[in-house]
């Protein structure tokens, strides 16, 4: 999305990244050492089928350590511990799990104040994690005979058929669990053709599914476009100019047509109101009653984290 001025706009406008400056404060002056964590009295059992505790990774970074901590609810993060020349204490999540850097003022104590107050959005993150890194488990047995892609947020499988040309066993406007996509490829093709010839049919479908869906919510919108592509963009779900033109990344059509039309919806608000502001939303409600949804789903799923890209 552009605006007035012809500056790209994100989808969904600037975030704010709640692991970029926790802000813990400083401490008392030149602490010489760093005390113990606060004690607690831990709980005297813990129940059988609690999750079991976290375990440290298989290599630590140059001079960083190992640390968990007990929260309110019972349950337990484990995290590594670096020093870093900072002035604040650093949250991230990475492959590993939970990530801090921390300024070499800052107490344990402090580290895990800093930890506690943020435990929701960590542990909304792990998640995420652990999410991403299961689809990329899979990605491997996706690209070949037998093996499942997303489209339209229906699972469909993957079937090599010689010479013929693609076929799709089902209804490609409304698929059904069941139905299989067959590509023109032999027995013996490699995982590099089947991927490159199956998303070349999901482009193509992508064409043709979003035409209608753009179709429908101009008509409901009262506007027109000057015209619209696919993209492949790594960052951004869809852009509108400020001449009007929309593009979509074709992406979309893995995922279930409700959160297509939140973004089809999205673009062609932007035909009215250039901003993400109250008058936008509501020009995207009017189009898309439901979109609050759709929009949190494809906030938790940037194009950048789908497996099959």
């Amino acid at each position: 999305m552009r605006n007035a001025d012809g500056r790209q706009l994100d989808l969904f406008g600037p975030t704010e990244d709640p692991a970029a400056s926790p802000g813990t404060g400083r401490p008392a002056p030149h602490p010489m050492h760093e005390p113990p964590a606060r004690q607690r009295v831990a709980p005297a059992h813990r129940r059988p089928d609690a999750t079991p505790p976290p375990q440290p990774p298989s290599a630590l970074p140059q001079g960083a350590r190992w640390l968990t901590l007990e929260l309110e609810d019972g349950g337990v993060l484990g995290y590594v511990l670096r020093r870093a020349r900072r002035k604040t204490i650093g949250l991230h999540i990475r492959d590993a799990g939970l990530a801090i850097q921390a300024p070499a003022w800052a107490t344990r104590a402090q580290i895990e104040d800093a930890i506690r107050h943020k435990a929701t959005w960590i542990r909304n993150k792990l998640q995420d994690r652990d999410r991403r890194l299961e689809q990329l488990a899979l990605q491997a047995g996706q690209w070949r005979p037998g093996g499942r892609i997303p489209y339209l947020g229906i699972a469909i499988e993957l079937r090599l058929d010689g010479a013929r040309p693609a076929r799709y066993d089902g209804d490609p406007a409304a698929p059904a669990e069941g139905d299989r996509l067959f590509l023109p490829l032999p027995d013996t093709a490699d995982t590099g053709r089947v991927q490159e010839r199956a998303q070349a049919w999901l482009q193509a479908r992508a064409r043709i599914d979003f035409e209608a869906r753009l179709q429908r919510c101009l008509d409901l919108s009262g506007r027109s476009i000057a015209g619209w592509g696919l993209s492949s963009a790594q960052g951004r779900w869809g852009s509108c100019s400020s001449q009007g033109r929309i593009r979509l990344n074709w992406r979309l059509i893995h995922f279930a047509p409700a959160l297509i039309d939140y973004v089809v919806a999205h673009e062609i608000a932007h035909l009215k109101e250039m901003n993400h502001g109250p008058a936008f939303w509501r020009e995207v409600e009017r189009l898309c009653p439901d979109f609050r949804a759709a929009r949190d789903t494809l906030r938790r799923q940037p194009p950048d984290t789908l497996p099959l890209i």
